[in-house]
């Protein structure tokens, strides 16, 4: 069976995780609807979750993988990180990785305002 999946964090290509969808398809980079909060957890990967007001787009992209593939992808998660909707702004639902908001909220920090993963890393830099 064949797994289409949403990430906007450690997997994108050229980072940290990326390795773990070798022998997927890149299919290309997508946007969320505005109906996202992003968190950074520990500054080690971000954490999403869909809201009811208050989101924002979130960037990522879209691989497409085997059975197999998805397996080595799941097993190398972070913890609390799981399988879940996610509304792009094509109007696609799409599996996504997500995160619990209530961790979120009680634990982490909202890096929303960023749109995404990567402008929240550049952001540190400078």
């Amino acid at each position: 069976m064949i797994k289409e999946l949403f990430v906007n964090g450690t997997l994108m290509k050229g980072l940290k995780l990326n390795m773990n969808l070798d022998g997927s398809e890149f299919m290309g980079e997508f946007r969320t609807t505005p109906n996202y909060r992003l968190f950074t957890i520990g500054d080690i990967h971000p954490g999403m979750f869909e809201v009811a007001e208050g989101g924002v787009a979130v960037a990522g992209e879209m691989y497409r993988m085997s059975d197999e593939i998805w397996k080595r992808v799941e097993a190398s998660e972070p913890p609390f990180l799981y399988c879940g909707p996610v509304k792009l702004d094509n109007g696609q639902i799409v599996d996504g990785i997500l995160f619990p908001q209530k961790i979120a909220e009680e634990n982490h920090t909202d890096i929303s305002k960023f749109g995404g993963w990567r402008k929240y890393l550049a952001s540190k830099k400078g």
